[in-house]
């Protein structure tokens, strides 16, 4: 008996989202849709997949021991699927991926770990690079995929996908810095005080600054300018422990800081990743759920 590709995504998504509505925003589905597969899935097999007399649908013990199962499918379709990409050949003999200062260090570790494991005889080149650059990047093809703090809009050729973690961004000054003497300070009181921040900003006018301002095309190069002293900067959080700590910055105490910031991976329509291209995209995807994906 052949199942349905749909009615099994439909299936495994709805356990990892814990309700049918949840898989369908996932899935970018109606509701009806996914509860329909699902519906379709149980007739096909003969048993009950889901409880559905609580809030939340159940897995049966049934459906527990058919999840392994139809995991292993989609698995090996997902397997036939990268075979018939590498006989296409379209496995890249090199990824360039553009990343964002941030990215949380753990979470690049873990990525670099589990691309070597998987395709150890692919070169991975990393660039860094914000927010236009990024985007630049890509249009160029320079890079396949890259990493950005996420914005409303991006131009009709890159397409866009969020992940499920966030960074925290907060405001640093160096620890002898005036600034660092203060107590709370509005964000208007820091506008006579020299700003730090990403040239890219720097062309978007909605983003134009109010006061001084020195520019770099990186945090990490922002971080360094901060700790000598120059001005006040926005960075994020993991960047400062990881290359500074509380050695030579200090967080001010801004109302409404620290921030979070959510962040995009983004790529180029026009020319879409390959294998291994699409596996660390969907990594990242899942990252949440599985943070050791190998």
């Amino acid at each position: 008996m052949r199942y349905s590709p749909e009615a099994l995504t439909a299936f495994v998504e709805t356990v990892a989202a814990g309700s049918f509505s949840a898989a369908a925003r996932k899935l970018r589905k109606s509701q009806s849709t996914i509860s329909t597969a699902i519906a379709n899935l149980e007739t096909d097999l003969g048993v009950t997949l889901f409880d559905r007399s609580a809030r939340h649908p159940v897995l049966t013990p049934e459906g527990e021991k058919a999840l392994s199962y139809v995991q292993a499918i989609l698995a090996a379709s997902d397997r036939l699927d990268e075979l018939a990409v590498w006989l296409a050949g379209e496995m890249e003999t090199r990824l360039t991926f553009v990343l964002s200062d941030t990215l949380h260090p753990d979470i690049l570790a873990d990525l670099l770990g589990a691309f070597d494991k998987r395709y150890p005889h692919t070169e991975f080149e990393c660039l860094i690079g914000e927010n236009e650059d990024v985007i630049d990047l890509l249009q160029k093809g320079r890079a396949q995929l890259g990493l950005t703090e996420a914005q409303a809009h991006y131009p009709t050729d890159i397409g866009a996908m969020r992940l499920p973690m966030q960074s925290e961004m907060d405001i640093f000054v160096a620890r002898n810095h005036p600034l660092a003497s203060e107590g709370m300070l509005l964000e208007e009181q820091l506008r006579s005080w020299r700003e730090l921040r990403l040239n890219t900003y720097l062309e978007n006018s909605s983003m134009v600054a109010r006061g001084p301002v020195w520019s770099a095309p990186n945090y990490l190069m922002l971080l360094s300018m901060a700790e000598q002293g120059f001005g006040w900067c926005a960075l994020p959080t993991a960047l400062v422990d990881e290359f500074s700590g509380a050695k030579k910055l200090t967080r001010l105490n801004v109302p409404g800081w620290p921030r979070s910031v959510l962040i995009d991976l983004l790529w180029n329509k026009r020319t879409p990743p390959g294998v291994a291209g699409s596996w660390l995209r969907h990594y990242l995807q899942q990252w949440r759920q599985t943070p050791a994906a190998s």
